[in-house]
C-alpha cells in the first residue's frame, strides 16, 4: 500500500483596496511597486531560507542569512509567451558551526524549497558561507 505524501494548503485573498491577507490573518498592503514577479520573487527567496533552516536545525547548525532574487522575463523561444525565463538566488550565510557536508546542506535547501521546484527554469543559486563562495 503506498504511503500518501503530506499535503500543504495555502490561500491568501485579495481585496479591492489591493491588501492582501493570508488566509484571513495578517493585513499587507503593498506599494504598488510590488508588482507580481517581485512577490514570486520574494516567495522564492522565503522558501528557499525556510528550506535550509528546516535542514539546519536538524543538523544542529544555526544560521542567520540575507537573500536576493532577480529574473528576466520575456518571450520564450519555445510557445512565444512571456514567462520567467532566468531566475536567480543568491544567499549570504552565517553558519555556527559549519557543517562537515556543507554542499549537501545547501543542496537540499536548494531541492526542498517547494516554491524553487515549481518553478521553470529552475532557479540558479549561489551561496556565500562565512563571507567565502560555497
Amino acid at each position: 500500500m503506498a504511503v500518501k505524501p503530506k499535503e500543504f494548503t495555502y490561500e491568501l485573498e485579495l481585496d479591492r483596496a489591493g491588501r492582501l491577507t493570508a488566509g484571513g490573518r495578517a493585513p499587507l498592503e503593498l506599494d504598488p511597486a510590488w508588482t507580481p514577479e517581485h512577490l514570486v520573487l520574494a516567495g522564492l527567496v522565503r522558501c528557499t531560507l525556510q528550506s535550509l533552516r528546516f535542514h539546519a536545525e536538524r543538523l544542529g547548525v544555526d544560521f542567520t542569512a540575507a537573500g536576493r532574487a532577480s529574473a528576466r522575463v520575456t518571450k520564450r523561444g519555445d510557445d512565444e509567451r512571456y514567462a520567467f525565463v532566468e531566475l536567480d538566488v543568491d544567499v549570504d550565510l552565517e553558519l555556527e558551526p559549519v557543517p562537515d557536508d556543507l554542499r549537501e546542506l545547501l543542496d537540499r535547501a536548494e531541492r526542498d524549497c517547494f516554491v524553487g521546484a515549481s518553478l521553470r527554469p529552475s532557479p540558479r543559486y549561489r551561496w556565500r558561507v562565512n563571507g567565502d563562495a560555497a
